[in-house]
């Protein structure tokens, strides 16, 4: 069974609440789970201690059964302390999209245009 420890969207139209639960990667993302963490919500500010809950002997138990953490339940954990802190590595993330691309040559040809006359 691949375990995963990962979030399970709960509230209303445009007010998440998360809870962190156990579950079989095959189950839905909102159905069924094995065992309730702790809590998520992101409407608090980043600084509240209620933003975040989770049973910490719990999580320990699942990694220890060889349950994988979802990307942000990680970030979760490292922030706790009870995983060590990846380096992550997103090579494109700093580089401009096609159209800011395209419009920065325009400019470019723009400008080499405006200058040629001028001299």
């Amino acid at each position: 069974m691949a375990m995963k420890i990962r979030l399970a969207r709960g509230g209303s139209k445009k007010r998440p609440h998360y809870s962190i639960v156990a579950a079989d990667s095959r189950y839905a993302r909102d159905g069924r789970f094995i065992e309730k963490l702790g809590t998520y919500d992101p409407l608090l500010p980043k600084d509240n201690e209620n933003r975040v809950k989770m049973d910490v002997e719990r999580v320990k138990y699942w990694l220890g059964e060889g349950a994988q953490a979802t990307d942000r339940v990680a970030r979760f954990l490292e922030s706790a302390g009870v995983t060590e802190k990846k380096t992550r590595n997103n090579p494109k993330q700093g580089e401009p999209g096609k159209a800011a691309v395209a419009r920065a040559k325009e400019r470019a040809e723009k400008a080499a245009a405006a200058e040629a006359p001028a001299e």
